[in-house]
């Protein structure tokens, strides 16, 4: 073809005795990039830098080993079945964001709720970063030469070695790089909460909500295109129906955030709050 994508010649280096992988470079990267966006993002919305710190570091290892989860119980024959893998040995590969968004959210509500502070307004501070996060991971695949979409032979076909390819497609040299479409999408999403953050002064968990409906739709599509294994439900690959269940509630939380929440929380804390509240019901003149 005279016009495509390569695929980089290698996945992984060797520093001294270690093997580093490309892959979990891109996911730390990406963590970083969260972290980063997320702590200036909170201290903007009055929260103490030291908070947002703690949360984080307990959110992540417990996101990791729900991603772990979600993934063995998504591919229980693999595991479990005649000759299966060992589902705990985690740096042969196998983890899902689904998981991860579970694990890591009821990590940050349990910090939240020791320090008396509103998961809510840290999701909303963390919700941009987190998925431009998850379009700086998705170079992972690239490097990976894995998750790709079906034959593409326009130019933006990807190439793939023919040890990466399905059996089925053994002899097409390019397909669509879904890992390109996923990038573009989240960039472009947490692009798009930034400016309507801004723009709409959104709280109580609604730039969350967003995150949801616009991480869940574009999954849920590019995840339709993907031509690797995937167990179904009906028609459905299951982590199409995970993402259109994501995607469906967070529509559902922001249009009932919208009505019974408008505006934004005054701060993190939720005593902070409540005696903001109080001290604005008694100024507020008698009948």
């Amino acid at each position: 073809m005279i016009l495509s994508i390569p695929s980089p010649d290698i996945s992984s280096f060797s520093l001294g005795p270690l093997t580093i992988h490309i892959y979990a470079l891109c996911l730390i990267a990406g963590m970083g990039v969260a972290w980063w966006l997320g702590s200036r993002r909170w201290v903007a919305r009055g929260g103490q830098p030291e908070h947002f710190e703690t949360i984080v570091l307990w959110a992540i290892p417990v996101g990791i080993v729900f991603a772990r989860i979600y993934h063995v119980l998504t591919h229980w024959d693999d595991y479990f079945g005649a000759g299966g893998m060992n589902p705990f040995a985690i740096w042969e590969g196998g983890i899902a964001i689904f998981g991860s968004l579970l694990g890591g959210t009821l990590a940050a509500w349990l910090v939240c709720r020791h320090y008396g502070l509103r998961l809510a307004t840290f999701a909303d501070a963390l919700a941009p970063g987190l998925i431009f996060a998850q379009g700086v991971g998705r170079l992972g695949n690239w490097f990976n030469q894995e998750l790709f979409g079906g034959p593409d032979f326009g130019p933006l076909g990807l190439e793939i070695d023919p040890a990466h390819r399905p059996a089925e497609y053994a002899d097409v040299p390019t397909f669509q790089p879904t890992f390109l479409y996923e990038m573009a999408w989240n960039i472009t999403g947490g692009l798009l909460l930034l400016w309507l953050d801004r723009k709409l002064k959104l709280g109580y968990g609604k730039v969350f909500a967003l995150y949801m409906l616009i991480y869940g739709t574009g999954r849920f599509v590019i995840e339709g295109i993907r031509t690797d294994f995937s167990y179904m439900v009906g028609p459905l690959r299951t982590n199409q129906v995970t993402a259109l269940l994501v995607a469906l509630a967070g529509a559902a939380l922001f249009a009932w955030l919208w009505r019974v929440r408008p505006g934004r929380e005054a701060s993190p804390s939720v005593a902070a709050s409540v005696e903001d509240t109080e001290t604005s019901e008694e100024a507020a003149p008698q009948e």
